[in-house]
């Protein structure tokens, strides 16, 4: 990585630079702790660099301007790269970010910070398959075992784009792949990618693509950001799948397994800098928007798990940014 003090120009402020994309790499191995690092190196991303410090990965729709996750950098450095992104980019959203980098933005810049969803993370060193809630967890590998399901860690393209296709057009979205809030399934970057395949008589019929989560160049976590199955196969598969990763990663001596977002899974009450007018439209949408996403069972699935769950949030300046998230639908293909 480059030398982390912190380089001044001439006016004593912090020089923003641009990247190589290896240094990107570096900064992500040393500070990608939030679940979506890995997803700001997405094909399509913009970034704001600032060198001795670390990034910012954006996208752009509408002219508008939307942050993916809290800053690639040391959480102490948090402000400073915020502080700097804002002047270049004062009317931007920010999407999934923690609460630290919410008040930031409140505090600082009169931003709302609303929550956007949850996040969920399972401590493997006590993971265990016990519990009534992790039943139906239990029920799928015991199906799955009587229809010869069997799981393998395998890196190669194996009936992927069949099995996807397929599953696409059992979903609300059918015409595309998510982008931006779900990473796309074919990165040009893909160190440490682990990827699971469910097999049935000697023939894939579902995976995972899990990303790797970083501190301090070691990895902490992994996320399950893909995930597939084939059409016929009613249910089990995610199951099976994340409880045969899991152990894997647990045998490794891998610290956690995060579930990634769960959109909309939201507490009801209202925070002093949440819009909370926003918070009853976004409360409204898990109630009735099950034809754009399947919110509900999506929480319902990650909620076997039985992770430890927190809040995740979005930044607006607005009360009502209706015009920023038809932006955000349309940049992640949700419309």
């Amino acid at each position: 990585m480059t030398d982390q003090t912190l380089t001044l120009d001439q006016c004593g402020t912090l020089a923003e630079g641009s990247f190589s994309f290896s240094e990107r790499v570096d900064y992500l191995k040393k500070f990608g702790t939030h679940s979506q690092s890995f997803s700001t190196l997405q094909p399509g991303m913009d970034y704001f660099d600032l060198p001795g410090v670390g990034f910012v990965g954006f996208m752009r729709k509408w002219g508008m301007t939307f942050v993916l996750s809290d800053p690639v950098a040391a959480p102490d450095h948090f402000e400073l790269i915020l502080e700097r992104f804002h002047q270049r980019h004062p009317n931007a959203s920010y999407i999934q970010v923690s609460k630290p980098v919410v008040d930031f933005l409140h505090f600082r810049f009169g931003l709302f910070g609303t929550q956007f969803g949850s996040e969920s993370r399972i401590n493997l060193a006590t993971w265990a398959l016990t519990g009534k809630k992790k039943q139906i967890i239990r029920t799928a590998l015991n199906q799955a075992e009587k229809n010869g399901i069997t799981v393998m860690e395998r890196f190669s393209d194996d009936h992927t784009r069949e099995i996807s296709d397929a599953w696409i057009q059992t979903r609300k979205c059918k015409s595309k792949e998510i982008r931006f809030l779900i990473r796309p399934m074919e990165m040009n970057y893909r160190e440490n990618e682990r990827h699971f395949y469910a097999y049935q008589d000697g023939k894939a019929v579902g995976f995972i693509y899990f990303d790797p989560i970083y501190r301090n160049n070691r990895i902490i976590s992994y996320v399950p950001n893909i995930s597939r199955a084939n059409a016929d196969f009613r249910q089990g598969i995610f199951y099976t799948l994340m409880a045969h990763a899991m152990d894997v990663f647990k045998e490794e001596g891998v610290p956690f397994l995060d579930l990634g977002l769960i959109p909309l899974s939201l507490d009801k009450a209202t925070e002093r800098q949440e819009s909370g007018l926003l918070k009853r439209i976004l409360h409204g949408l898990y109630e009735r928007g099950n034809f754009l996403y399947n919110f509900k069972g999506l929480e319902f699935t990650k909620s076997r798990f039985r992770g430890e769950g927190f809040k995740t949030y979005c930044c607006h300046r607005r009360t009502i940014p209706a015009l920023e998230f038809l932006a955000m639908f349309k940049l992640t293909r949700l419309l």
